[in-house]
């Protein structure tokens, strides 16, 4: 085992948290494909596995890594970030009460609303810190927090949100997709779970669907999460289980350049004639700056709307018209996406019409910049 006690976070990841071990030594770690595990002659598990579905070895060195990187006593892989979300609210018992925020990853409010009515779950959603506040006058179950939020990016201050949803009896989990490890631990600030659509900064390249949870301790809730992945498979295969942690050695200096080079651009535009505004936790204008300020360490993400002046038509002009960003859903990878967002929700959605989500890769930003000038003079002409 590697003597990395007192390492630094991005030096566990890039050494994927071990050392070449032997027979081969090799400094990749091995893909495992078992899907089953022969026992002993006495009906015992001398290697400790059953069947993949309950624990796959293949999870071993992401969930072990993602586990010292959030500092957490437990991760467990799951098939996408939906499944890991999904997971943690199937484990509640019917009649629970859940406390979720209104900005929030649309898929999941939108599944949340329609399980709270067949599983008998008494759903509220909160707009602001005071709101939640005020909802957690009373007892609950489960408080959920997405920050910063997708797609305006409002922040929650996680500790406070874990004082409130504790004194209320309820657990608190983290969406920190956007966040990573890299800028927030919501485990240290009081959160009891904490989720990442793994698929997005984790991995990083575009070539993984995965989820995760960490969890504070091992406890009740804890068991039937694991119980539900195992028994519902909503399990992740071994190929993209070893990318992923092939993914999470690049994360720190990824995910840092990408950020740098949003607050770049979003610096850029804050003020342009074309731009409405610019949503970005890292502008001191953002109102949820001085949160953000407090428990994002080292910076701010590279996630960031630009609302376009002329409304949906102009947005989406804007996204017909640049050349180096990929007009493409999802996030956090090393190429930069655009997208018009509200088409992309549709029906119901609460995205603002002239709303363009915008996440930053690590190509040179002086070109992402020049390729968002040249769209919006395009459109303007």
């Amino acid at each position: 085992m590697p003597h990395d006690e007192h390492c630094h976070p991005d030096t566990l990841a890039a050494r994927g948290l071990g050392d070449a071990e032997p027979p081969y030594y090799d400094i990749v770690p091995p893909l495992h494909l078992a899907s089953t595990f022969e026992r002993a002659a006495d009906g015992g598990y001398p290697g400790g596995r059953v069947y993949a579905r309950d624990a796959s070895p293949a999870y071993d060195a992401a969930e072990a890594l993602l586990c010292r990187l959030e500092q957490g006593a437990a991760a467990a892989l799951f098939a996408s970030g939906m499944a890991a979300a999904t997971a943690v609210l199937l484990a509640l018992r019917p009649g629970a009460r859940v406390v979720a925020p209104q900005a929030m990853y649309w898929a999941l409010r939108r599944w949340l609303i329609e399980f709270s009515t067949n599983w008998q779950i008494t759903l509220d959603f909160y707009a602001d810190g005071d709101e939640l506040a005020e909802l957690l006058g009373r007892p609950a179950d489960l408080v959920w927090v997405e920050t910063p939020a997708n797609p305006t990016w409002e922040i929650t201050d996680i500790a406070r949100a874990a004082d409130l949803a504790h004194a209320a009896g309820a657990r608190l989990v983290v969406d920190s997709t956007v966040a990573t490890p890299v800028f927030t631990r919501p485990l240290n600030l009081g959160a009891d779970i904490v989720m990442h659509s793994a698929t997005k900064y984790l991995n990083g390249h575009s070539d993984v669907v995965a989820g995760v949870l960490v969890a504070r301790v091992e406890d009740e809730l804890w068991a039937r999460i694991k119980s539900t992945r195992a028994s519902g498979g909503a399990i992740l295969g071994p190929f993209e289980a070893w990318l992923l942690n092939r993914g999470l050695r690049t994360l720190f200096p990824r995910v840092r350049a990408a950020a740098d080079s949003a607050a770049s651009i979003a610096a850029h535009f804050e003020h342009h004639p074309a731009i409405a505004a610019v949503l970005y936790p890292g502008l001191p204008s953002h109102p949820g700056h001085d949160i953000a300020a407090r428990q994002m360490e080292g910076g701010y993400g590279a996630m960031l709307s630009l609302r376009i002046r002329g409304g949906e038509d102009a947005a989406r002009a804007v996204a017909a018209r640049v050349r180096l960003f990929r007009r493409a859903t999802s996030l956090g990878s090393v190429e930069s996406l655009i997208e018009h967002r509200a088409s992309v929700e549709g029906s119901g959605t609460r995205c603002p019409v002239d709303l363009l989500r915008v996440s930053v890769g690590i190509e040179n930003v002086q070109d992402l910049i020049n390729d968002l000038e040249q769209a919006l003079r395009a459109t303007a002409d």
